[in-house]
């Protein structure tokens, strides 16, 4: 069984590093390759155990939430264990695990909350990005202009409208004109 420790040092690599947000065919056949079998079983619950530290629940939010947009990218199934990650999050957050992580790690441990189209979550993640980015703990202000970002669509539309094709959800006219708009993220 796969050890919470193979995905941090595989996350974590400098050569995963360079593809977090610009993801190549063959990275996303890799993560595949290596770690499908990790998100079957955490998708039934037998790696939920990992949520007992810091970097397990961490590994298990990479598993959840990071590893399906790119072993599936594209499809539904994508964003299947979403709700699961999101819920791992706020468990990491009520268990101090926040604030044992810094920079890179941290930002990871509260992505599902930016990923979620919940505008509570959102608030959330926006609300500790910038206290930890203020503390140091989240070096990269980037991440924080993310993250608001993020809150302001669900603010505006209530969910992702890049998802919408993906999900087959049928876009309103306001969400059509972002799509088409200079401002609009892709995903």
């Amino acid at each position: 069984m796969m050890n919470y420790l193979d995905v941090i040092n595989f996350w974590f690599s400098e050569k995963s590093e360079k593809h977090w947000f610009n993801s190549t065919p063959e990275i996303d056949a890799e993560i595949k390759k290596k770690f499908e079998g990790a998100w079957q079983s955490a998708c039934t619950g037998e790696l939920d155990a990992w949520q007992e530290t810091a970097e397990g629940a961490l590994a298990l939010i990479i598993i959840l939430d990071q590893f399906p947009l790119n072993m599936f990218r594209a499809q539904v199934k994508s964003f299947e264990t979403e709700k699961k990650a999101i819920e791992v999050a706020l468990r990491a957050i009520t268990s101090g695990f926040d604030k044992q992580l810094r920079n890179h790690k941290l930002r990871f441990l509260l992505m599902p909350l930016t990923h979620s189209e919940n505008l509570k979550d959102q608030e959330l993640s926006f609300k500790l990005c910038k206290k930890y980015a203020l503390r140091g703990q989240l070096a990269s202000m980037m991440s924080l202009r993310f993250v608001k970002h993020h809150r302001n669509l669900i603010k505006e539309f209530g969910r992702f409208p890049h998802r919408n094709a993906i999900l087959g959800r049928e876009s309103t006219l306001e969400e059509i004109e972002y799509l088409a708009s200079d401002r609009a993220f892709k995903g």
